[in-house]
């Protein structure tokens, strides 16, 4: 599956990135993800279906603020996580929101 982009009002949630115009690995690491790794491993969950990731970012900047993430069980339910960095956390509280919508409308998985 392609990543999919969701608005959730203030914010917006895109997959995360590293590449010539959009790299997430220093706001990563401030919010302590330090795997060189991770932007690689997110992408390939979304192509293997086994976990959904979104960079929740501010509009105006594209710098992402919090990771919002989808597991499927494999049973018709998913976990939902996230984390924000210092200052984030109604950010994460929307884009969980958001996420948890999507997860159960678009595919139709029950959130636990």
């Amino acid at each position: 599956m392609e990543p999919i982009e969701i608005n959730a009002g203030a914010w917006y949630l895109r997959a995360l990135r590293a590449d010539e115009r959009i790299d997430d690995r220093p706001a990563l690491a401030a919010g302590g993800i330090t795997n060189p790794d991770h932007v690689a491993d997110r992408t390939a969950g979304w192509t293997e279906e086994t976990r959904f990731s979104w960079a929740v970012c501010e509009p105006t900047t594209a710098e992402l603020v919090a990771e919002v993430t989808v597991t499927p069980a494999g049973d018709g339910s998913a976990e939902l996580d996230g984390w924000s960095r210092d200052g984030y956390a109604e950010a994460l509280t929307v884009a969980l929101g958001s996420v948890r919508r999507f997860t159960e409308g678009a595919l139709e998985l029950r959130v636990r």
